[in-house]
């Protein structure tokens, strides 16, 4: 069976009409992917586009041959990863939430398939159609079933053309709904019986496998089957252990979303060296009652790099649009108050605890100004 592509192209679509707000990482890194496939010698995989070593180059960075970092994490977890996408079984992150799960898995997928679209978003509301496949109702009704009456998600697309399929935030899905891909991964076909003949079975083609990705706070939410859990490898990826490390990452995606968003100056690397030092402190625990670090007064709201990554460009768009400047340290707390209280109101407490005990001790002119603004809070 061919599973067809009559999406039209459009604004929306990679490559064509106005800009986007955010391309796929193949459209955003085509060059480098280019350059990668031209030189790649190495044995691929069957169906891949990149070798494993060209495909490990594009995520983790090759500075001599002109290859960007895109992901900040332990190189041996990409080894891994790939070496899991190019065996039968499928690939399980997991992690806290902001620790780019989704975006590791949008790179691997640029890499080894050339498209990272063929995703599903995983939540309450998934059904079984917008996994495998649906139909065109009208089409259904004047012609019965038919190849032409079908709509293939994202799991029959990726089989029939040998790609990778994403499916982020697989523990949302009702546990009927996460059961099943148990025949996609274990059998590797997919069963259309209200289509005759060989049209009724889509073979996966080499290239096929899936990405899952699901954050560590959501399980028991629906905890995956064991039967699931057996076709998956699972890898956890860790937050950024080195604070140098953090700002650079936040500092350049904070450039790029600012320039996107029509901010002129850059992001002052002081304002946001304390702002990622808060994030990281209230994520280790710091700002306890008894004015030390520790665990034992962590803020239950998340406090990734993704999200300071988020505050960060809210600082920048507020003090560039209210003041024509810079985003600084009266900012931040502004911005912080909306992240910090999003699970608990104890979380607000905490970070008034920490402003308080911990930027009320730093003697350097952004702690002292993240002190002084510290009644932005209770605005």
């Amino acid at each position: 069976m061919t599973v067809r592509d009559e999406t039209p192209a459009g604004p929306g679509v990679a490559g064509a009409g106005a800009p986007v707000q955010r391309p796929p990482a193949e459209v955003r890194y085509a060059g480098e992917l280019a350059a990668l496939r031209a030189g790649d010698r190495d044995p691929r995989p069957p169906g891949w586009e990149l070798s494993l070593r060209a495909a490990r180059r594009f995520v983790v960075g090759d500075p001599e041959a002109g290859i960007s970092r895109k992901f900040v994490g332990n190189p041996s977890l990409v080894d891994r990863a790939l070496v899991t996408l190019a065996t039968s079984r499928g690939l399980m992150l997991v992690g806290e939430p902001g620790t780019a799960k989704s975006l590791l898995s949008e790179l691997i997928a640029a890499a080894v398939s050339g498209d990272s679209t063929l995703t599903v978003q995983g939540g309450a509301a998934t059904t079984e159609d917008q996994i495998k496949y649906g139909w065109n109702y009208a089409l259904l009704v004047a012609e019965g079933p038919s190849t032409r009456s079908l709509v293939p998600a994202p799991m029959l697309r990726g089989m029939a053309e040998g790609r990778l399929v994403r499916f982020e935030e697989i523990t949302r899905c009702p546990l009927e709904v996460q059961d099943s891909l148990l025949s996609l991964l274990s059998e590797r076909v997919v069963a259309i019986p209200e289509l005759p003949g060989a049209d009724g079975m889509v073979f996966a083609r080499q290239g096929f496998n899936v990405i899952a990705t699901a954050n560590t706070r959501d399980r028991g939410v629906n905890e995956m089957s064991a039967a699931l859990k057996r076709r998956f490898n699972f890898e956890t990826v860790f937050p950024i252990p080195d604070l140098d490390t953090e700002l650079d990452l936040v500092e350049a995606e904070v450039a790029r979303l600012l320039s996107g968003s029509g901010v002129q100056p850059p992001p002052d690397r002081d304002v946001l060296e304390v702002l990622v030092g808060t994030f990281r402190e209230l994520r280790a625990g710091a700002g306890a009652k008894d004015g030390h670090g520790g665990g034992g007064d962590r803020s239950t709201a998340v406090m990734s790099t993704a999200e300071a990554v988020s505050v960060a460009h809210a600082v920048g768009v507020r003090g560039w649009y209210l003041r024509g400047e810079p985003g600084n340290a009266s900012d931040v707390v502004a911005c912080l108050a909306g992240t910090a209280a999003k699970d608990s109101p104890e979380d607000l407490a905490r970070l008034r605890r920490y402003l308080e005990q911990q930027a009320g001790r730093r003697r350097t002119p952004q702690w002292q100004a993240l002190y002084d603004a510290r009644h932005l809070l209770d605005d």
